[in-house]
């Protein structure tokens, strides 16, 4: 394996966070054009919550998130594949925290099912830290004596 397999997931999530974010400022621009409402009123995040209603920003709060835990993931990908540690078990695990963001997402911007969403989040949570550990162990000076 060569290492760039764990590039396709990765890219996935950069393609979600920018799908999010367009129907983001689509629903937000829809709905200030519709209700005739001054961009200008919406200064701050809060006054923005007060006028926008919550089902409109349910993506904006979504978009928040992919900038959590995803952050980490975007990270341990790039150091899996400089350090040249990036397996099948890695890619799979890669592909599955994707999988499971991809339907964070989709509920988190539709129809909000919060325990639906929380059990999503944690699928891909538990895989990612799985990852982290494993790879955190796996770079141990001691770790590398049971490689060799």
């Amino acid at each position: 394996m060569q290492g760039e397999e764990i590039f396709a997931p990765f890219f996935g999530m950069l393609l979600l966070t920018f799908v999010v974010w367009v129907v983001m400022y689509v629903r937000r621009l829809h709905f200030l054009k519709t209700n005739s409402i001054d961009a200008q009123r919406l200064t701050t995040p809060e006054r923005g919550a007060q006028i926008i209603p919550e089902v409109i920003n349910y993506p904006a709060y979504n978009l928040k998130n992919l900038f959590e835990l995803p952050v980490i993931f975007y990270a341990l990908c790039l150091f899996l594949y400089t350090t040249g540690n990036v397996d099948w078990i890695y890619v799979a695990g890669a592909w599955t925290f994707f999988g499971f963001r991809v339907i964070h997402s989709l509920v988190h911007c539709t129809r909000n099912i919060v325990m639906l969403r929380f059990l999503a989040y944690m699928v891909a949570a538990i895989v990612l830290w799985s990852m982290v550990l494993r790879a955190a162990v796996g770079a141990l000076p001691w770790a590398q004596l049971a490689y060799t």
